[in-house]
């Protein structure tokens, strides 16, 4: 089965190469669109360069612990919150104006209170922070009443609780969220960096090849963006799903 998702998967992606090759070569503008085979070309060349490492580390670890430090206040304000309905009530304006405000006004407001070296890191963790909560929050709440009053009738100790019945719960609503959100801090993250400039960041390198019309640079460097999302995506979850298993085991 795994076989065949791949394959599917591979399917698809050739297909979308094809329409976008043909595209391209419709279009016959290079400046608006360029072709895969150009793309593919500078890559190669933007890999090559000495601070093309330094230009993706510094946005790798600024997003990455955005997101980290996201889910682990996120996740943290969901149990208060699930465990008190007054602290609930007090975090929903917030949550609430976090969901609606548009990234870009969030973006040039930090601009004003944080250095545009560190501005990903807190946009990212703005965006994030609403998802976690509010899928731990809803997991917390989904929990069967009839098992919490049985655990409290033969008085089940706390870590047989979250082994049996809150970790199994709340896991699912977690891994959902933690996989929306990646994708989310990335594209958050990234915008902050192309409004702020930081230097040494792949947004300054978006940037400037906006400014000199270099198509064949934003595409490369769009396509090392979703690598990197999808590379970061698969490996948090595949450590995050063992964790659940050690911690299960341990309890």
């Amino acid at each position: 089965m795994e076989v065949r998702a791949g394959l599917k998967k591979a399917a698809s992606v050739i297909l979308a190469l094809a329409i976008w090759q043909i595209a391209a070569m419709l279009l016959g503008n290079s400046l608006l669109l360029v072709t895969p085979l150009t793309v593919i070309k500078r890559l190669f060349f933007l890999v090559s360069e000495p601070g093309f490492l330094s230009s993706v580390s510094f946005s790798f670890l600024r997003i990455a612990s955005g997101f980290l430090l996201a889910l682990a206040a996120g996740s943290l304000l969901a149990i208060i919150a699930g465990r008190y309905s007054f602290a609930e009530m007090i975090l929903w304006p917030f949550i609430a104006t976090i969901k609606s405000v548009p990234v870009a006004s969030f973006i040039i407001l930090c601009l004003i209170w944080l250095s545009s070296k560190n501005l990903s890191v807190f946009i990212s963790f703005l965006i994030v922070l609403p998802i976690i909560y509010q899928n731990t929050l809803q997991g917390i709440k989904s929990t069967d009443k009839k098992l919490l009053e049985m655990a409290a009738v033969f008085r089940i100790g706390l870590f047989r609780r979250l082994k049996y019945i809150h970790i199994p719960n709340i896991k699912p609503y977690l891994i959902s969220a933690c996989s929306v959100s990646i994708g989310m801090s990335w594209k958050a993250g990234i915008a902050a960096e192309v409004i702020g400039i930081p230097d040494g960041s792949i947004g300054k390198r978006l940037y400037e090849a906006k400014i000199y019309l270099n198509s064949g640079d934003l595409f490369a460097w769009t396509t090392v963006i979703v690598a990197i999302s999808i590379a970061f995506e698969k490996l948090f979850l595949f450590l995050l799903k063992k964790a659940y298993v050690l911690l299960e085991k341990s309890l």
